[in-house]
């Protein structure tokens, strides 16, 4: 089965304002944009994945991520995350009617191909499935087969959002770089010692990380 995966990205501008004690106003927007460079990079690289779709209105990170590859899909609804992830759903099934879905953050720098492979293949068997994050609480993916509506409900506490939805927890053992997104400097750390992505190694060089 080959995926079609939707990635929303808020303009980053706004975005990680939760990495405030780890990076200051005018470092963050360039650490979002190269977390989401080496995400979409790494989900090309993936075998499972026929295309990429980002939705965002944000100037630079539409022209740096259809340079890797992604197509863009402008955020119309400008209703937040799951109204970004909606529509980008809908118009790739415009486009591709038989596609599954996949929707995965933007902030997962340390994303490995192989692994996130081995996510959408234990997905396929589901209807609807998810990965929790992981400070098991949120969640970095969400899937829909072909046919199957894919009502994304991240945010706070969206692991049991998505479990009382319907859909099914994936629970599966190594695979930490698909769940390790990145909105703290502890997230940042932990991501760092996985081994991030040479974008995301470029833009950390210089920031005074505790423990690293």
């Amino acid at each position: 089965m080959q995926w079609t995966v939707v990635i929303p990205l808020k303009p980053l501008a706004r975005a990680k304002s939760r990495l405030a004690d780890t990076a200051h106003d005018g470092l963050r927007p360039g650490l979002a944009l190269a977390f989401a460079q080496d995400t979409v990079a790494a989900v090309l690289a993936c075998a499972a994945v026929r295309d990429v779709a980002v939705v965002t209105d944000d100037a630079l990170a539409a022209r740096e991520l259809s340079a890797l590859g992604a197509a863009i899909v402008s955020d119309e609804p400008l209703g937040g995350l799951n109204a970004a992830l909606t529509h980008g759903t809908a118009v790739v099934r415009t486009r591709r009617p038989d596609s599954p879905v996949a929707a995965l953050n933007a902030d997962l720098p340390a994303l490995r191909p192989l692994e996130l492979a081995g996510v959408l293949a234990a997905a396929a068997e589901f209807p609807r499935a998810f990965l929790a994050d992981a400070a098991t609480v949120g969640t970095t993916l969400l899937t829909a087969r072909p046919g199957q509506e894919l009502l994304p409900l991240f945010g706070p506490h969206s692991r049991i959002r998505h479990h009382d939805s319907g859909a099914v927890e994936l629970g599966l053992t190594s695979v930490n770089s698909v769940r390790q997104d990145v909105d703290t400097g502890d997230d940042l750390r932990a991501a760092l010692a996985l081994g991030v992505g040479t974008r995301t190694a470029a833009a950390v060089e210089g920031l005074l990380i505790a423990g690293q």
